[in-house]
């Protein structure tokens, strides 16, 4: 059984998820790493919105950072992230029979 620390960090991960905005980046920052300015672009937000959002995601460990020469790129933190959102957009995806 998980222990009540485990599980209120959880329940924090599954908080910031919740946040429609704060998704769309970890779902961008999937596939590969991603700057701040072109996530902005990508999702038509502002640079410092995106940057405050990372700075939440990064502390939560959803997604890590990467410099290169003076960029810095996001990219989701490692395989359970990006495999638990990959399993979550199939599960919604799955038709679903009508409940009686």
């Amino acid at each position: 059984m998980a222990s009540d620390h485990n599980i209120a960090e959880l329940a924090d991960l599954f908080r910031l998820l919740g946040d429609t905005t704060r998704l769309r980046i970890v779902l961008a920052c999937v596939s590969a790493p991603v700057s701040v300015g072109d996530l902005a672009h990508k999702l038509d937000l502002s640079p410092s919105l995106v940057s405050h959002h990372l700075r939440l995601l990064r502390a939560a460990r959803i997604v890590k950072s990467e410099r290169s020469g003076k960029q810095v790129f996001y990219v989701a933190a490692d395989q359970h992230i990006s495999g638990m959102l990959a399993d979550m957009l199939d599960h919604i995806s799955e038709p679903h029979p009508e409940a009686d």
